[in-house]
């Protein structure tokens, strides 16, 4: 580990020590348990939930604010675990401790942490690491995006025909899910390859800048989902919008992800679609 306090170096530091702490709970293995979790009375039904939380992402993160704290001390945090009210600040560091909770406790090795700085509201540095297969895709604003150290682009396609298509669902199993249904069934229409639920965003959005999907889309993420990703994908040419073609403004929001030349179709698809 470097020790310096150029932001691209903690970020790196960073997640290569979240990754330490969630290969070990991995492999160890670790109980999840529902973020709203309460004591309730007998024979009162659990609350309704999907939305998972362990040991594992609790101490992830908290060694990533150590470093953040030690290295970065007049910088500001938001994580998903502990402070994830939405913030403004010149210097924010956005967290996602483990994306893929869902994945990790059912022992899927598709998982990440995600780490994205920024400066005035500017993406500046994206880290998205996977402890298991080892990949690690990094951003530099104006430097461009590389998976372990080689450089990635967007797909050069320009037709949804010869493109596979990530997607989310977010936790909400009512309205929501149906509009991404719907956007799936006419994404079909259109004779993409495939459509992948990975059910980790920070890494679909890697997927999309590595050429891997031509489109990612999901209709409800936070920051810090896709502060990281959202660089990866613009850094190796592509582009990034809400669900209705707008920029994002760092809240809750949906996505779409693209290469360049797809994005106008994929919008249109996820607008039709979209959820009021």
């Amino acid at each position: 580990m470097s020790g310096s306090d150029d932001p691209l170096d903690v970020a790196r530091d960073a997640a290569d020590h979240a990754g330490e702490v969630l290969l070990r709970y991995f492999r160890d293995g670790v109980a999840a348990r529902p973020k709203d979790a309460r004591n309730g009375m007998p024979g009162e039904a659990p609350p309704l939930t999907y939305d998972l939380v362990s040991d594992a992402d609790l101490e992830s993160e908290r060694v990533v604010l150590e470093l953040l704290r030690r290295r970065r001390p007049h910088d500001t945090v938001m994580s998903e675990e502990t402070r994830h009210e939405i913030v403004q600040a010149d210097r924010l560091w956005i967290v996602d401790p483990l994306d893929g909770t869902n994945n990790f406790a059912h022992g899927i090795p598709h998982f990440a942490v995600s780490i994205g700085y920024l400066e005035q509201g500017k993406p500046r540095v994206g880290v998205v690491y996977n402890p298991v297969t080892g990949d690690r895709f990094i951003a530099c604003a104006g430097r461009g995006a590389t998976l372990n150290g080689r450089p990635i682009a967007v797909a050069s396609t320009d037709r949804l025909d010869e493109s596979l298509v990530g997607v989310g669902f977010y936790y909400d199993r009512g309205a929501m899910m149906q509009s991404t249904l719907a956007a799936i069934e006419e994404f079909f229409g259109r004779s993409i390859h495939g459509v992948r639920r990975m059910g980790t965003a920070s890494l679909d959005l890697c997927y999309v800048a590595s050429g891997r999907f031509g489109v990612f889309f999901e209709y409800e993420l936070a920051p810090w989902d896709y502060a990281a990703g959202a660089l990866l994908v613009t850094e190796a040419g592509g582009r990034i919008t809400d669900g209705r073609g707008g920029s994002l403004k760092w809240d809750r929001t949906s996505i779409v992800a693209s290469a360049p030349a797809l994005h106008e179709a994929a919008v249109d698809i996820v607008r039709r679609h979209h959820p009021a």
